[in-house]
């Protein structure tokens, strides 16, 4: 006679299925794993930030990266995306804020650190500032006006020896145009006793480049 032994009811048929829980996440470098000759900071304190490249100064205002990129590669992308410093300086604070890896914090730092340059280039000396060329004039305004997306016009008011005696912000225009009556511009020079003025304004970056193309399609 043939019997059939009853089946165990902890026995399964399907094949089994193992899952590893011991899953490492990839490893990323970070500025650390970086010879310390290699890195911005460092070089900075040997050799002097005037030999840092500007990815590497940015990289020292950013302080930290992201889990994705450590701070060098951060600033790098950052300096790419929006064409260099000049965009970088000129782009909004919000959608500069909304980049992965900035935020509130970092944003506000980069907004802050050429303020503080273009305000050292502003400072006068105990002399005042002798205006002997064009290029003198420049130096005055152009960090003020280089990153501007419109246009602006700023008056420089001169003593008899062309020393700077105030400069003066104007006239705030649109992306290609910017107009102001010759009363306010000699007021501010009649009200000083100053004899001598120069006019300055900005060509934007973006509105030069398009008329820069209108001519080479002409």
């Amino acid at each position: 006679m043939l019997s059939i032994a009853p089946l165990d009811d902890s026995f399964d048929p399907s094949p089994a299925l193992v899952v590893s829980t011991d899953i490492r996440p990839e490893y990323h470098p970070t500025v650390h794993d970086i010879a310390p000759d290699d890195r911005p900071r460092e070089r900075l304190q040997k050799f002097g930030a005037d030999t840092l490249s500007t990815s590497d100064l940015l990289a020292i205002i950013l302080r930290t990266g992201t889990q994705r990129d450590n701070v060098m590669e951060l600033a790098t992308k950052i300096l790419i995306k929006y064409g260099g410093l000049a965009g970088l300086m000129s782009a909004d604070f919000h959608e500069l804020s909304a980049e992965y890896g900035l935020g509130l914090a970092k944003t506000a730092q980069l907004k802050a650190a050429p303020e503080l340059g273009k305000r050292l280039s502003m400072q006068q000396p105990e002399k005042r500032f002798q205006i002997k060329s064009a290029d003198d004039a420049a130096n005055v305004v152009r960090m003020e006006l280089m990153f501007l997306d419109h246009e602006e016009m700023h008056i420089l008011i001169l003593d008899t020896k062309n020393q700077l005696v105030e400069l003066i912000k104007r006239y705030k225009g649109t992306v290609n145009s910017s107009v102001l009556r010759s009363a306010e511009i000699f007021r501010p020079a009649i009200v000083r006793n100053c004899p001598n003025v120069i006019i300055c304004h900005n060509h934007p970056i973006q509105a030069a480049i398009q008329r820069l193309h209108q001519r080479i399609s002409i």
